[in-house]
């Protein structure tokens, strides 16, 4: 299925990255489509053009912040893009999303947070509310992907490349799991 009008959907088909199945999502809700950015986002032309399309739609920052696994490329590329300086966040022990390696972000400096893909926006929420309780005023959040229709609230201006509207299913009541498909758990990190 070629999306040759669209230039982002058009590189997660050219590069495998658009996946059909029975899959597992972060959140716990299962889906029959799961879009695996580090698929597109191997490929350096596509991550260099997807940063330079989100810097061009998100508030100027001197700061770009994104939760690794899946937002270090996306994030780098913006920050490249906006000549900003790229730090990350990631999970402690206790699962709770904290900067680490030194970095910090200054009272009263603005920042953008960036993802790969927002489902529910938990992660960008997350990311969010680190960087305010650390001072910080996040002007604005971005995602490659987003798919949950517009729905996702990260408590900022998010704007996303391409919006989606994707099924998803609470595991109780998921049709593919009725048919006995088996479920795939895709992505950077255990399922909660």
């Amino acid at each position: 299925m070629a999306h040759s009008d669209d230039p982002i959907l058009s590189a997660f088909h050219e590069t495998g990255a658009y996946l059909r199945g029975h899959f597992r999502l972060t959140s716990g809700l299962h889906s029959p489509e799961y879009l695996q950015c580090a698929l597109v986002l191997q490929h350096p032309e596509h991550a260099e053009f997807f940063g330079q399309k989100m810097a061009a739609e998100l508030p100027r920052a001197p700061v770009v912040v994104a939760p690794a696994m899946g937002g270090l490329i996306i994030g780098h590329e913006v920050a490249r893009a906006m000549h900003a300086r790229f730090i990350f966040t990631e999970r402690d022990a206790s699962g709770a999303m904290v900067l680490r390696r030194g970095f910090s972000v200054e009272p009263g400096e603005n920042a953008v947070v960036v993802e790969d893909v927002i489902t529910t926006g938990g992660s960008t929420r997350e990311v969010v509310k680190l960087l305010e309780e650390a001072g910080a005023r996040v002007v604005g959040a971005g995602s490659i992907i987003d798919r949950s229709g517009g729905a996702a609230d990260v408590g900022v201006p998010r704007i996303a490349l391409k919006t989606l509207q994707v099924q998803t299913y609470d595991p109780d009541h998921c049709p593919l799991c009725q048919a006995g498909d088996p479920v795939v758990k895709p992505g950077s990190r255990p399922v909660k």
